[in-house]
């Protein structure tokens, strides 16, 4: 069995530069984020959720777009390999779409939260133990650094909310990147200002993060941004009992 990323040094895993290295400091921001959001409450906690999800959907989207084709085409068992892990970002996406609808203290939330822990946990499980070491393998430390420098770049620009409808392979995550990055981003800063603002303030910035919100809901089922999807990944297809 090939080492976890997570038992390895930074030069074993390629230098700094390297998409491993890159990723292992990825999983462990997550991990930090998950203890500091169970021990928030209120608004402190949905900023640190806020700061999870611009850590967890950009990460998984430059995956999806940057490493998961490469893994494709230089690993035979690429495909199975990497489709478990899209499940997994799907399944991801349809349980934080489920908690941008309440607040801590509704039930549904507290409900909510362990689940999405649990899953994420197994997918950072997964791409360390199983799929980036297979990666490892089989490529050097040059081309390591160099999809680490294209992940990089499109983890900068990528969408930072849920968008389970939106297919977890190109084309249709390559063409949906663009227009749902800058109303993911603008929804950021307007529910930041409507939880810190006051009166009209926080009114007129709620009111524009929920249009936004709207408008990426409607763009999500636009033919060319669900064209690719594996069938096992369509949206309502994953998610748990």
């Amino acid at each position: 069995m090939p080492t976890s990323i997570a038992r390895q040094t930074e030069r074993q895993l390629g230098g700094p530069r390297s998409v491993l290295v890159r990723q292992q400091r990825d999983h462990q921001e997550l991990d930090r984020l998950v203890h500091a959001i169970d021990a928030a409450e209120c608004a402190d906690r949905q900023d640190l959720l806020t700061d999870l999800a611009r850590l967890v959907f950009p990460h998984a989207f430059a995956e999806e777009s940057v490493l998961w084709p490469v893994i494709r085409r230089v690993l035979p068992e690429g495909e199975a390999l990497t489709l478990q892990i899209e499940q997994e970002h799907q399944e991801i996406n349809e349980l934080w779409s489920e908690l941008e609808q309440t607040t801590p203290g509704d039930g549904r939330h507290e409900e909510l939260w362990p689940r999405i822990v649990a899953v994420l946990r197994e997918d950072v499980r997964d791409e360390e133990d199983e799929l980036l070491p297979r990666l490892q393998e089989r490529v050097g430390r040059r081309e390591l650094a160099r999809l680490g420098l294209a992940w990089e770049l499109v983890r900068r620009i990528s969408p930072t909310r849920p968008h389970p409808v939106v297919a977890r392979r190109p084309p249709g995550n390559a063409t949906a990147a663009l227009p749902l990055t800058l109303l993911d981003r603008s929804r950021d800063h307007l529910d930041r200002a409507a939880r810190g603002g006051t009166g009209r303030v926080a009114r007129v910035a709620g009111g524009l993060s929920r249009a936004a919100a709207g408008v990426a809901g409607r763009l999500e089922h636009v033919p060319p941004f669900t064209a690719g999807e594996d069938p096992s990944t369509r949206s309502g297809r994953t998610a748990r009992d």
